[in-house]
């Protein structure tokens, strides 16, 4: 392994303890606790150092949004493969979304809450082919969009997902306040999926 080699391989394995760490502190303490002096302290590196990686709070939290976006797509993905017809995949799908959110609350705040994204994120972001939006939220909305195509009967596919995506979300926030009554998060799924896909919402 040559110098450069090595001095890459340590960079990125400084760049990974960082994004883990952050993690780890958010989730014990919240976001409001993560700060690069406390996480420069618990990793044991110079704050200079830190900023060698990321250049501010902000950046370290889209970073993990960015990563969460990327575990999103493949929870949504094996959902949506896993199932034998279009309802159950698009049931699945929803389901696997709300569960993502429930299991991760402190990482689905960072990708949806304080994520500052557009002109805040770094100029390195990989994109979707939109240009604008980053690629792994692209790729969480490319397989919802997946999911609907299938039923969408002539509807606008593109649009359909992105109001299943606004509901998912609403019922994902409320869930994890404790603002809904207990128990019955997969039948205001199907209720939403009904009432958006269900033959009393086309057109006339």
């Amino acid at each position: 392994m040559t110098l450069r080699e090595r001095r890459l391989r340590e960079q990125a394995q400084r760049h990974r303890l960082i994004l883990t760490t952050a993690r780890e502190m958010a989730e014990a303490e919240g976001w409001d606790h993560v700060t690069t002096r406390r996480l420069a302290d618990r990793i044991e590196y110079s704050q200079p150092v830190l900023y060698q990686h990321f250049k501010n709070k902000d950046a370290i939290v889209h970073a993990v949004a960015l990563e969460g976006f990327a575990e999103l797509a493949a929870a949504l993905r094996a959902a949506r493969l896993g199932a034998a017809e279009p309802r159950g995949a698009l049931d699945a799908v929803a389901r696997a979304y709300v569960d993502f959110a429930e299991r991760g609350p402190v990482l689905y705040q960072a990708m949806l809450t304080l994520d500052p994204g557009g002109d805040d994120a770094p100029e390195d972001t990989p994109r979707g082919t939109s240009g604008d939006t980053p690629a792994p939220l692209a790729d969480v909305l490319a397989e919802i969009g997946l999911a609907v195509a299938p039923l969408a009967a002539g509807r606008d596919g593109a649009l359909l997902a992105e109001v299943l995506w606004s509901a998912w979300h609403g019922l994902a926030v409320l869930t994890g306040g404790r603002r809904l009554r207990p128990g019955l998060t997969g039948r205001r799924l199907a209720a939403l999926t009904e009432v958006l896909l269900g033959p009393a919402a086309q057109p006339a």
